[in-house]
Order: structure tokens, then sequence, then C-alpha cells
């Protein structure tokens, strides 16, 4: 199995990783860039830590077919080393994939975090500059309400929260890029963008923290750039904190 597919805990699993190999001698960029011609390629294959029949590596017989498909026995990886911790299974143990999987979605956190503070109008034009462009409709509920509010309501986890926390710091920096921009639209538009695929999303039954990867991965156009991840997690979380998404 590779790529997206379109499972709650397989999905989750993308968007944790950041679109890259989670072997930390790889780290590879698991989606190839589209050209003029051609769509995007994803080679990121979901690897099972517990295998996923009996002639799997690191098959248990003690598991159901659901709990080796879900989350927690899910790491994603690009398809060298998919085989290789399928061959070499005295190296990659339940217990080290686990471990492998576990560091790999903190350095990805971490990495993108370290780089908010450098975030600058750059990088916020690189991830928005999709979004400049179709009809919008003005938006009714531009009203700030505390964040903290917004978590609780929503079931965010503390994972989500830190990096809504982290967003924060730069979400001036957001509104004076908005502001700034000549195009007196192009915040209606970016708002009106995002509501309409925070709808779009809750319509196919997300909520939490799969919610807000989902538009977090939105918002950052799926780059596997720390920078730019980091920029569009501050624009998330702008939207975030005005109520134009998510439950207020």
């Amino acid at each position: 199995m590779s790529g997206y597919i379109p499972l709650p805990d397989q999905k989750i699993l993308c968007l944790r990783s950041g679109n890259r190999c989670a072997i930390p001698e790889c780290h590879r960029d698991l989606i190839i860039n589209k050209t003029q011609d051609d769509h995007e390629s994803i080679i990121g294959e979901m690897a099972h830590i517990k295998g996923e029949n009996p002639n799997s590596a690191r098959y248990d017989s003690n598991m159901t077919d659901k709990e080796r498909g879900c989350y927690d026995n899910l790491i994603l990886v690009c398809g060298n080393c998919h085989k290789m911790i399928d061959d070499q299974v005295n190296t990659y143990t339940v217990e080290k994939l686990c471990q492998i999987k576990k560091q790999h979605e903190k350095w990805i956190n971490e990495s993108t975090e370290k780089e908010v503070i450098n975030v600058t109008f750059a990088e916020l034009n690189v991830v928005t500059r999709y979004l400049n462009s179709g009809q919008f409709i003005p938006s009714e509920s531009f009203i700030t309400i505390p964040p903290r509010e917004k978590i609780k309501k929503n079931s965010l986890s503390g994972e989500i929260e830190r990096l809504i926390t982290m967003g924060m710091t730069q979400v001036n920096q957001v509104r004076h890029f908005i502001d700034n921009c000549p195009d007196a639209e192009f915040g209606e538009r970016l708002r009106q963008r995002f509501v309409e695929e925070y709808e779009r999303l809750k319509k196919e039954d997300l909520l939490g923290d799969e919610l807000f990867l989902s538009l977090f991965d939105f918002a950052s156009g799926k780059s596997n750039d720390f920078r730019e991840r980091a920029a569009g997690l501050t624009v998330l979380v702008y939207l975030f904190e005005l109520c134009e998404v998510f439950e207020k």
C-alpha cells in the first residue's frame, strides 16, 4: 500500500510524518513535486510494524485485522526502506520501529517549530499564492476569541496546542502580510478558501487533531520544506484565532 490512503488512521500517519521517510538515515521526501506536464508522484509506503499477514515480517497472530491496520501499527517509509526493514527483522524489531516512529514525528514537529520564527513574507507568499484566485464570499465570523477556549471545545491534544502556541508567535506577521497585499480582496479569498476546505473536511467526519492536521497540510501545500510548513502553520493559526475555522 502506498500514498495517501483515505482511512483515518493511515491519513493521519501521512500528516504526522511530514511526507518524509521515517527511517533517520533516510528522511527522503515522499512526494515528488508535480511538473508542468504531470501530477505529483507519491512514493511513500505504509509499512506494518507488526506484519499484515502470516508471511509478513514481525507478524503477531494475537492481533486483529483492525489492529494491524491502525495508526499505532503503521510507519510511513520509502520503498527502499520498506524492503530493508522487512528483510532485516533482527535489526528492525517491533520495539525499534515504534521508537523510530515516535522520534521521527517529534523531529518533524520540532523542525517545523524551529522555523516559525524565521517565517518571512517570502514563505507566506509561497504558501498562499495558490489561493490568490477565484471568487469569494465575505465572512461574517471575523471575531477574535481566546484560542485556549477553541482548543478545549474542539478536543485538541497537547501536541496540537503546542503547534498552535508556536504559530501564535507569528500571527502579527501574517496579519501584516495580508494587510499589505496589493490585492485588497486577497485576505477575504484566503479566508474563504480555508472555510471551504474546513467544511469539506467536516463532511468527511474529520474532527479534532485529524481535522487540524488536514488543514495544516492544506495550508502548507503539502510542502516538505520546514520553513514553508511553518508558514502554513502560522496562516492556519491566524485563521484559527479569528474563528474562521473550527467550532467557536
